[in-house]
């Protein structure tokens, strides 16, 4: 099992003008500490359920370029990018930017969407939700279309593109893994069962994801695909540093369900300090489990 962390929170003690430095250092110091994986908002505004939604909110994909010229090895990812933010050729490009200029890095982390108010707020359409699940679907398809060897034409119900041309092709391997964020049991893991290589429930607890496992088993052997192929991830609100047997007790609960990736919330003020000391804590140890 292996570890990474989420920087949801781009506010802190040194005001705007810090924004840049604490978002550097915590993501230097997940690289140089061994984390597999770190992730950021794709928001416009910060979620009002959570923060004021007046708080900074960085663009997503801005921010994990800035990150990828300042570490080495870590994977780089949105958690999660709303279908309805950017047009499906558009997000496969600037995905497969990010995966250029990181040296092969990028995630593709995708969702549904759900925060209205921002997309009222910029003026971004936001439709019903079962179009949103139908746009989902063709995005998915339109990006694997553009890291795929065909350039020809793509006709959905909602997207038509000419051509889906896409240079230069992602680094390393055939195309960026997708991460299809969120917990709905009949058509977000449907979704995941027919096209992810990952999925990230936003609960570490074990009966909630015991359950939803099983769900996502049943999508899989619908869809003659092995639950074994896809990386099951969970997203925590623990504090590594804080207890790391307990820590380590629940980790061991969550891989005997199957789970293989534990997602920290990075805290303020000090999201760098808290990496670098969950990452002593536990990194060991998590390891091997």
């Amino acid at each position: 099992m292996d570890l990474g962390v989420h920087f949801p929170n781009f506010t802190n003690p040194g005001g705007d003008a810090a924004i840049a430095a604490v978002l550097a250092s915590t993501a230097k110091a997940a690289d140089e500490g061994g984390l597999a994986l770190f992730t950021v908002m794709d928001h416009y505004f910060q979620m009002e359920a959570v923060w004021p939604a007046d708080n900074p909110m960085l663009e997503g994909y801005s921010a994990l370029c800035y990150v990828a010229g300042l570490t080495s090895r870590i994977q780089l990812a949105t958690l999660v990018t709303g279908v309805t933010y950017r047009h499906p050729g558009l997000l496969a490009k600037t995905v497969t930017t990010l995966d250029v200029l990181s040296g092969g890095r990028a995630m593709l982390g995708i969702g549904a969407a759900w925060y209205e108010r921002e997309h009222v707020g910029l003026g971004v359409p936001f439709p019903p939700l079962a179009q949103r699940f139908a746009r989902l679907e063709e995005t998915l398809q339109i990006c694997l279309q553009m890291w795929s060897d065909n350039d020809g034409s793509f006709n959905g119900t909602y997207y038509s593109l000419a051509e889906t041309l896409n240079r230069p092709r992602p680094l390393g391997r055939a195309r960026p893994p997708i991460l299809i964020g969120g917990m709905g049991e009949q058509k977000t893991l449907r979704l995941v069962a027919k096209y992810a290589d990952a999925c990230n429930f936003i609960t570490a607890d074990v009966d909630v994801v015991r359950h939803k496992i099983e769900v996502l088993r049943g999508h899989c052997e619908r869809a003659g695909r092995d639950l074994d192929d896809i990386r099951i991830t969970v997203t925590s609100g623990a504090n590594p540093g804080a207890d790391p047997d307990e820590f380590l007790r629940e980790a061991e609960r969550l891989s005997a369900l199957g789970v293989r990736h534990i997602h920290l919330r990075a805290l303020q003020p000090d999201p760098a300090g808290f990496v670098a000391r969950a990452a002593e804590a536990v990194l060991p140890r998590l390891a091997e489990i």
